[in-house]
């Protein structure tokens, strides 16, 4: 077998077998970036709040509200506008420029790939 053919054969192989475990390389992708840029601060299981507050369940949640975590600042509280997918990645982009006063440390990212696929993972419930 040819290298073209046996690399065809290898990429078929594992597209088959996450079809057949059902994971999605958009899904895997959008769990390792969420790991990568927000995992030390957040969760996404319910309840598991971290520095951050648990993110399960953010897509129309108002900011400020997330159960059992008391530590939001008073910025982020006065926040009426819910979490939309839009939303997500314009905090993500800039968070000092969506949130104002607000104390989360993150910098923000310029990369729109790498937001898509966070939001991606958070809009999908996990």
């Amino acid at each position: 077998m040819g290298r073209i053919a046996s690399l065809t054969l290898a990429a078929s192989l594992v597209a088959a077998a996450s079809g057949l475990f059902g994971v999605s390389t958009a899904r895997a992708s959008g769990a390792s970036a969420f790991d990568q840029e927000c995992g030390d601060c957040h969760s996404v299981t319910p309840g598991k709040n971290k520095k951050g507050p648990s993110l399960a369940g953010v897509v129309g949640r108002k900011p400020g509200t997330a159960a059992g975590f008391a530590n939001y600042s008073d910025a982020m509280k006065a926040n009426a506008t819910p979490w939309s997918a839009a939303r997500i990645d314009a905090y993500i982009r800039n968070p000092k420029a969506v949130v104002p006063g607000g104390t989360m440390k993150y910098e923000g990212s310029a990369d729109d790939a790498l937001r898509a696929s966070i939001v991606s993972y958070l809009v999908s419930g996990r």
